[in-house]
């Protein structure tokens, strides 16, 4: 049976934006992936807040965005644990459950940076591709990362070669407090949605 090349997108996605899909979009042609697993995390370790928008509005909003791609599929595999999310764990549960797969997963510059401080940093490293993005062409830093981790590791990580867009969740959440318009910058639908729910007001 012939694996499939997926790309794994994960965040905590509060809310999940036009900027993550582009990525993930980019990823799937650059990298002729089948499809691109929009992940959204459980508890991250690294954050202690999720400014009070429970875990089912954020997985609502990332079924939402992903049901309008058809390359694109929600996946809860995170979702299901009830301890600490650790991306290991769920690629150590995806190489298990589909052996004959190839992972990509996705992240930014800023992930990048901080990569080898990652719980079991180098096991991630030999499980998937690393597809490595940055928010500044002019940013060359990004591809002395790559070098250094690939040299060390005997990684497999990839420059993304994708257009500069600033979007940030917390610049989102803060927009909508104010009651600021988001449009063009998150899905109309998600954008419905966080309306109807009164989310981040």
């Amino acid at each position: 049976m012939r694996g499939k090349k997926i790309g794994i997108m994960g965040g905590t996605f509060n809310p999940i934006h036009n900027g993550h899909l582009v990525l993930g979009e980019m990823a799937y042609e650059q990298f002729g992936l089948d499809k691109v697993l929009l992940m959204p995390n459980k508890k991250p370790y690294y954050k202690t807040t999720l400014d009070s928008i429970s875990e089912e509005d954020r997985s609502e909003m990332v079924r939402i965005a992903a049901s309008e791609n058809d390359h694109f599929e929600f996946s809860d595999i995170e979702l299901k644990r009830n301890e600490i999310t650790y991306t290991v764990d769920t690629l150590e549960e995806l190489t298990q459950q589909f052996p004959e797969n190839e992972y990509y997963f996705i992240l930014g510059k800023d992930s990048l940076d901080y990569l080898e401080k990652w719980k079991d940093a180098d096991r991630i490293m030999e499980l998937t591709k690393i597809i490595a993005a940055c928010r500044n062409d002019l940013d060359r830093t990004i591809d002395e990362k790559i070098e250094e981790l690939n040299r060390k590791y005997h990684a497999h990580i990839y420059r993304l070669n994708s257009p500069n867009l600033e979007i940030s969740s917390s610049f989102l959440r803060e927009m909508l407090k104010k009651g600021r318009s988001c449009r063009y910058l998150v899905p109309d639908a998600v954008l419905s949605y966080i309306k109807e729910k009164r989310l981040y007001e």
